[in-house]
């Protein structure tokens, strides 16, 4: 009867002991995770929200004192004819990169979809236009759209398609806008391109020799099978072309320098803060920015992305 009597409790042991293993187990992810969320934490979260607490700071080193001025500082913003023509320009930039970088990544992914003898070295040229930083990227085309002794105007010349060598930049708001969109569309067109082409990849075979059978053409493939199936991959592509064209800089700043004609959000943003020392309205700015673009990417999400089941 001892022995017997003792069962109960080595169940309960054991119980307990099987308890806690699982919860070893499901918190060890979590433990091998938490220095990276920390560090993100300190990276990223607390300068957020540093900036929108100063957002409603005054803190203009050229009229002191610094002290909280509520909602001054947004409509300071909203007063500056220059912030309201950088929002226009913002606005076209995104309908620019976004069409252009979406649509370019769809077709080169359609393209690369299908191996052929040096796949791989253009996979790896593509890439590089994502990989340099963007002032090197503006760098680059500054020869290109050079009036003087640029490739562009040196080819067009030589085609016949123009007379004289044109001035590309800061002449016509979007003609400016269309051509710096260009830089970016460069940059991250590999990026889009590359994230539709994994989701070509992960398509069944199956299901085009099935739609082959019942007698689809190549274009009713695409449209019936391809494009619904690739909707994740251009979700994200569509989101990442949201963010980088509503933040874009690097190239408007060294292609168009303080030109009105082809400012952006972020330029006009490193005007005030930087060149007039207004920070509060720099910071307001940056907060409006930050809203915008995680409600655009958020918005762009919920229209675009499916889930994919096979």
């Amino acid at each position: 009867m001892s022995a017997l009597s003792r069962l109960p409790g080595r169940t309960n042991q054991n119980r307990s002991q099987t308890i806690r293993r699982g919860a070893a187990e499901t918190a060890l992810p979590y433990a091998m995770v938490a220095p990276l969320l920390v560090f993100i934490g300190a990276l990223a979260l607390y300068p957020t929200i540093k900036t929108a607490y100063a957002a409603f700071v005054h803190d203009n080193a050229l009229v002191p004192p610094t002290h909280f001025a509520g909602f001054s500082n947004f409509q300071d913003v909203f007063n500056n004819a220059q912030v309201r023509a950088s929002l226009l320009n913002t606005g076209i930039y995104v309908v620019f990169g976004v069409v252009l970088s979406v649509g370019l990544g769809i077709l080169f992914g359609l393209l690369l979809q299908r191996r052929f003898r040096g796949r791989g070295i253009v996979l790896a040229l593509m890439v590089l236009p994502w990989a340099l930083p963007g002032v090197v990227e503006g760098v680059i085309w500054s020869w290109i759209y050079d009036p003087t002794f640029g490739v562009l105007n040196a080819t067009l010349k030589t085609a016949g398609v123009i007379h004289n060598y044109q001035l590309w930049l800061g002449t016509h708001q979007l003609e400016t806008i269309f051509f710096i969109s260009l830089v970016q569309v460069w940059q991250i067109t590999p990026l889009a391109a590359i994230l539709v082409l994994a989701s070509l990849q992960s398509i069944p075979s199956e299901l085009y020799e099935a739609a082959d059978v019942d007698g689809a053409n190549g274009w009713h493939a695409i449209k019936r099978i391809t494009l619904p199936l690739i909707r994740p991959g251009i979700a994200i592509a569509v989101v990442e072309g949201l963010v980088m064209s509503l933040n874009i800089f690097d190239q408007v700043y060294v292609l168009n320098a303080g030109a009105s004609t082809g400012s952006s959000l972020m330029s006009e943003t490193y005007q005030i803060t930087f060149g007039n020392l207004n920070f509060g309205d720099g910071y307001a700015l940056s907060l409006m920015a930050t809203v915008t673009t995680i409600a655009l990417s958020l918005l762009a999400v919920k229209i675009i992305y499916r889930k994919v089941e096979y």
